[in-house]
């Protein structure tokens, strides 16, 4: 088994704590839908956002997501003109035995420019992924 790294980005709407918590439970459970992640596989996952972004912790969204064991870490990217604004990244830590080459990174909303050629997704359903997201969460509250 190898730790890899999982990259995704995503953008949140306003800075507003609604705006980045909602991001980046979408941007998580795609990434982790897309490659089977398991929190008890998961070593540590990495947050920034631009530093327009400040009114939540973004790895309080993973919390949500039941990650309660899973060591995070939040920061501010370095900031550089004409970057992209209002974006969350992260990068998580995972014990997997796909190679580096079957792991998916995630690039959505605006993020997308980032990294055009890993953005290759299907369209995704938001309403049903947001249904998932609250399923997740209603069972980890009961």
């Amino acid at each position: 088994m190898w730790c890899r790294g999982v990259r995704g980005a995503t953008t949140a709407d306003e800075n507003s704590r609604v705006a980045i918590l909602t991001a980046t439970r979408q941007l998580l459970a795609l990434m982790i839908r897309t490659n089977g992640i398991r929190s008890e596989d998961v070593a540590s996952a990495v947050f920034s956002t631009t530093v327009d972004l400040d009114a939540e912790f973004p790895a309080l969204a993973a919390r949500q997501l039941g990650w309660l064991d899973v060591p995070l870490l939040c920061g501010h990217e370095i900031h550089v003109p004409g970057s992209l604004s209002r974006c969350i990244r992260v990068l998580i830590h995972w014990n997997t035995d796909k190679r580096q080459r079957e792991i998916r990174h995630i690039y959505i909303k605006e993020a997308e420019r980032l990294r055009p050629d890993l953005c290759d997704l299907p369209p995704v359903n938001w309403e049903e992924l947001n249904a998932w997201i609250a399923e997740e969460m209603a069972r980890l509250n009961h």
